[in-house]
């Protein structure tokens, strides 16, 4: 299981922290995850990150410098995979990298344990005439691989403390305040898909798993697709943010499987904040709904020797 490593820093952050909730637990755990440190998530998290991240800036950035080997190339290229869109490709562009340097950097990071590759199941386009040409725009289309952060912090790290380095080093958080209060949810998000997966994957525990991620091709992009040897298919949504998901989230989604020409054996949510009436009317064999406090299940009947050392520590 690829996630099994963020499962096991979950389940740790928890052992550690013991927040009121769910929602709180993968919050905080979206910012501090992975490094191994006692938090009191009672307090404001925007208190928490300077006290402890902030005014540690330099001794935090010292270290890591040296996971990075202090190197300029995979600094750029862990800053660009932190706030693009994961491709590998885009990545490169965005960090002013070749495939050649670009590749040796993504190499170095993923051997270091800093990020693993989450690969494309994309089938590549082919004509249905086979002495026929594909479109131009169909023929540059380039399959890439996307890229996941190992541990939280160091993702947080790069999506908003890198950005504002020197000024932090002075002593001035406002811009990096006010960045973190635009985008907290949106950088959440991935934290929360990732772990859904998990959640997920853990109700079909009974079933063997063939194939499990996000799904992205030139048209359609879908948080979660799941297949059992079964033939199971299971097609999901994430939504971190501070609406309901309403009947609408569950037609974009069909529509998106459509496109697919999938007939998915059930279609599951995983919401922050809930479900409109009508959505959990329609609650049942063929639509799932999953709130913050069933992640739950994650951390049922955990115990203290299954605490793990983390990342910083």
């Amino acid at each position: 299981m690829k996630k099994l490593k963020l499962l096991e820093q979950f389940r740790s952050f928890y052992i550690r922290n013991y927040p009121d909730d769910m929602e709180t637990q993968i919050e905080y755990f979206a910012i501090f995850g992975g490094l191994g440190w006692e938090i009191d998530t009672s307090l404001p998290v925007k208190f928490l990150i300077q006290e402890l991240v902030l005014e540690n800036f330099n001794n935090l950035n010292e270290k890591i410098r040296v996971l990075s080997l202090d190197n300029e190339e995979n600094l750029r290229l862990l800053r660009a995979l932190a706030v693009g869109d994961r491709r590998i490709f885009s990545a490169f562009n965005r960090a002013g990298l070749n495939n050649a340097n670009g590749g040796s950097a993504l190499n170095y990071l993923q051997e270091k344990g800093l990020i693993q590759i989450e690969y494309s199941r994309e089938e590549p386009a082919r004509s249905l005439n086979p002495d026929g040409k594909l479109k131009r725009e169909v023929s540059r289309h380039r399959i890439s691989h996307k890229v996941l952060f190992t541990h939280p912090f160091v993702r947080f790290w790069f999506y908003f403390v890198a950005p504002y380095r020197r000024e932090i080093r002075d002593g001035n958080y406002d811009n990096f305040f006010k960045n973190f209060e635009l985008k907290q949810n949106s950088y959440t998000s991935l934290v929360f898909e990732e772990l859904s997966e998990i959640l997920l994957n853990y109700h079909l525990r009974d079933s063997q798993i063939l194939s499990s991620g996000s799904y992205w091709d030139a048209n359609v992009e879908i948080d979660i697709l799941t297949i059992t040897q079964n033939e199971n298919v299971y097609a999901a949504e994430c939504k971190w943010t501070n609406h309901k998901v309403n009947k609408k989230e569950f037609n974009k989604l069909k529509e998106k499987c459509k496109k697919l020409d999938i007939e998915p054996t059930q279609i599951i949510f995983f919401s922050k904040r809930g479900f409109s009436k009508e959505l959990k009317q329609n609650q049942g064999k063929k639509l799932a709904l999953y709130s913050s406090n069933d992640f739950e299940a994650l951390v049922k009947n955990i115990k203290q020797d299954e605490l793990i050392e983390d990342f910083f520590n």
